[in-house]
């Protein structure tokens, strides 16, 4: 397998912990060791007796149960344990797919939901939302994009990177198509639970369509990215086995105190969720001031969900802006162009409490370059 480089994860391979302020990280405020057993009486204790040997391969039992009750029918043994999301959409890309099949991507996206399909020589085709629109994706558009050859529709709700959330209805009738045309539907969720109006969140994809996977994960919602634990949920039988085989040649098994600590934070997502809400909307009130304040350099949306955003740069070029931003300010956006060549837009990310100094940092910047 050809794979090209990941141009987000070199972006931040380079500056991510050197940049003084972080404005483009889509995971939420992470929390300590200390804080997250606090949650339970006796998990410290529990902790430091665990044993340190292998894991059951497709998860410890707790934490596929608690992985489970974010979900209305799929059930523990319908979860399967892997390293992060990466790990979870490189086995399920790996071996859902052959050379000659066609994917339809949900665009701009994650580069590892387009690439690592090419590198199984699969044909790829996006699925582009409409900027001018809220990045709302048409449905119509994807029925012409569908071929006989089609085998795999990637979508990312909620969307990374432009917080688009499609309606619980469009979700439905996407599940409808797939089951007439034969495709699996490929729901990358891991912002899920951070929506603004929560009335508003579509079912999950492997709750509705009993051939779809959903792909969750610790590091966004719940910002525990240091644990390095995300799923696959599945009513496919046939794809949950194929995922656990290949699973043998990459990780075999996960971290014993990544697995507890994980399932510690599942039972307790409602809360852990609801803060990292707290924190987005305060930010995102600061976010919306600064825009308005800058309506003649960037075109500014309010997203529906999750802790990132896309906006777009009005005049120059977003890769320049960015580079200069962070070399002369040390506030660290990502561009568009590392979404796709014609993205004049930004990631900004709203998810942390540093937000509003990184804020302060940037309005600060701006009378420089004027």
């Amino acid at each position: 397998m050809k794979l090209d480089p990941f141009k987000l994860e070199r972006y931040f391979a380079q500056y991510e912990f050197s940049a003084p302020y972080i404005l483009c990280a889509s995971d939420c405020e992470s929390m300590s060791l200390g804080d997250l057993l606090a949650f339970e009486p006796d998990a410290h204790d529990r902790f430091k007796s665990l044993r340190l040997g292998y894991s059951e391969p497709a998860g410890a039992p707790d934490l596929r149960r608690a992985a489970a009750t974010l979900y209305d029918t799929v059930t523990a043994d319908q979860i399967l344990v892997h390293s992060g999301a990466e790990e979870a959409i490189f086995n399920f890309m790996n071996t859902a797919l052959a050379p000659g099949d066609h994917v339809i991507v949900h665009a701009p996206y994650y580069q590892s939901l387009g690439e690592v399909a090419r590198g199984v020589g699969a044909n790829v085709s996006e699925w582009r939302g409409d900027p001018e629109k809220g990045w709302t994706l048409d449905i119509d558009v994807l029925k012409n994009i569908l071929t006989e050859r089609t085998r795999l529709v990637v979508v990312n709700f909620p969307h990374n990177p432009t917080g688009f959330l499609p309606s619980p209805e469009f979700v439905t009738e996407l599940s409808n198509i797939s089951d007439r045309r034969g495709f699996i539907v490929f729901s990358d969720e891991v912002y899920r639970g951070l929506e603004l109006e929560p009335s508003g969140r579509p079912p999950a994809m492997a709750d509705i369509n009993d051939r779809a996977v959903s792909l969750g994960v610790m590091s966004k919602t719940y910002g525990l990215a240091g644990l390095r634990i995300g799923w696959i949920a599945t009513r496919n039988k046939s794809v949950l086995e194929d995922l656990s085989a290949f699973k043998d040649y990459t990780t075999i098994c996960n971290s014993v105190p990544s697995e507890f600590l994980a399932a510690l934070a599942l039972r307790h997502a409602g809360s852990i969720a609801e803060r990292n809400l707290r924190i987005i909307r305060n930010n995102l009130d600061l976010i919306d001031m600064f825009f308005a304040g800058h309506k003649d350099r960037f075109a500014w949306r309010r997203p529906a969900a999750g802790s990132i955003a896309f906006p777009a740069l009005i005049q120059g070029r977003v890769d320049e802006f960015c580079a200069d931003l962070v070399r002369k300010a040390g506030v660290l956006l990502l561009p568009g162009t590392l979404y796709g060549s014609d993205y004049n837009s930004f990631r900004i990310g709203f998810g942390r409490k540093n937000v509003p100094e990184a804020l302060e940092q940037l309005d600060a910047y701006l009378p420089r370059v004027c």
